[in-house]
């Protein structure tokens, strides 16, 4: 059966979740608030740009992770999910995800916002395949590293490419839904690349290339 792969940020959720959970932290005083939502909104502005050294960010926005309990972690994502994550979940992008249910489709996210953030968004979204940036535990706490391939850019190929494998599965009359000039490489991969609210270097590419662009916002 097919694979219907959906980029996550701004793409099923009408807003970016790693960004947005950087904007919590900091409107409820868990970090440092000028300095942290200056660094949070430059790498933002670099992923939308097509420059984020992903690297550089997954260090910072880590860092957390390993500085607090992860009961404490878990009680701040529930509050962050009601008071950011809700709001931005799109009508419509449930709706195409059913319809790729109903399709007999597998779906997947593939996403470069860590795992942390992610998990309980694609279970919201009730899509049990995530692909994600991957967070290092040990011994149940967060270590503020990551383990695996970043799920960024060229990474996102390699991780796919992997899954396929392990999964005995191909890539044959797959889709992808993407949001993001950041994507094009797995875009280029699929038999239907869709584009999603595109930014303006993707959208460019759809027209060059007759591909079909959605739009998932009310």
């Amino acid at each position: 059966m097919p694979l219907a792969i959906f980029d996550l940020d701004n793409t099923l959720l009408g807003g970016d979740s790693d960004h947005a959970w950087g904007e919590f932290i900091v409107d409820h005083a868990i970090v440092d608030g000028a300095s942290y939502k200056a660094r949070n909104d430059e790498f933002f502005n670099d992923y939308l740009a097509g420059r984020l050294d992903i690297q550089v960010y997954l260090n910072f926005c880590l860092q957390l992770l390993a500085e607090h309990e992860p009961e404490q972690l878990a009680a701040w994502h529930k509050q962050f999910m009601a008071e950011r994550i809700d709001p931005i979940v799109l009508p419509k992008a449930l709706a195409l995800i059913e319809k790729h249910r109903n399709a007999g489709d597998t779906l997947m996210i593939i996403t470069a916002t860590n795992r942390f953030i992610t998990a309980p968004i694609a279970e919201r979204l009730g899509i049990d395949i995530l692909l994600a940036t991957e967070c290092e535990r040990v011994n149940g706490r967060y270590t503020g590293r990551t383990t695996d391939i970043p799920c960024f850019r060229e990474g996102k190929v390699t991780r796919l490419e992997r899954w396929l494998m392990e999964n005995g599965k191909k890539l044959d009359g797959s889709y992808f839904y993407s949001d993001s000039q950041n994507d094009l490489p797995l875009l280029n991969m699929v038999d239907n690349p869709v584009a999603v609210d595109p930014d303006e270097v993707l959208r460019a590419h759809a027209q060059e290339h007759d591909w079909p662009i959605l739009s998932l916002r009310d």
